[in-house]
């Protein structure tokens, strides 16, 4: 099936996909300060440059959006043009995440990832119960935490 728009619509549309300050990362930020937790943003040193570094928990939190990171729930469908450079593209995110998260995992660093499916489609969950997990998490020892949407 051909591409429905034209390729200057289309690269006008793929430039304003949202890196940073996205939806679902907003809930994040909002929730865990207005529960007391302090934060960092986008810090670059750091391997992956996690979305939010809470330094006093030595965690960090990536909110992944599940076409871009491949999660395996309804919201991720692989393109039906272009499959090869997608396949290509989609895959090197992968295997950029699990090299950045072993690479903080070795310096010490608790990882934990929400995905947008938590937030967002028919598999959501509420966004207090996924502020309450990342709570617990942060102030637990688990080195990792990972929030999808309810299967």
């Amino acid at each position: 099936m051909a591409d429905v728009h034209d390729p200057e619509t289309r690269s006008r549309n793929m430039a304003a996909i949202r890196g940073t300050d996205t939806k679902p990362e907003l809930i994040i930020r909002r929730g865990l300060h207005a529960r007391g937790f302090r934060f960092r943003l986008h810090n670059r040193k750091l391997p992956g440059r996690p979305d939010l570094v809470l330094p006093r928990y030595r965690a960090v939190i990536f909110v992944n959006g599940c076409f871009w990171h491949r999660h395996d729930c309804p919201l991720f469908k692989w393109p039906k043009t272009r499959m090869e450079f997608w396949r290509d593209k989609i895959g090197g995110n992968v295997e950029r995440d699990q090299k950045n998260q072993a690479a903080l995992k070795a310096a010490g660093w608790r990882v934990g990832n929400v995905w947008e499916c938590a937030l967002k489609g028919k598999r959501r969950l509420q966004p207090a119960y996924v502020l309450d997990r990342l709570s617990e998490w942060l102030e637990g020892n688990a080195v990792d935490c990972s929030i999808e949407g309810q299967g």
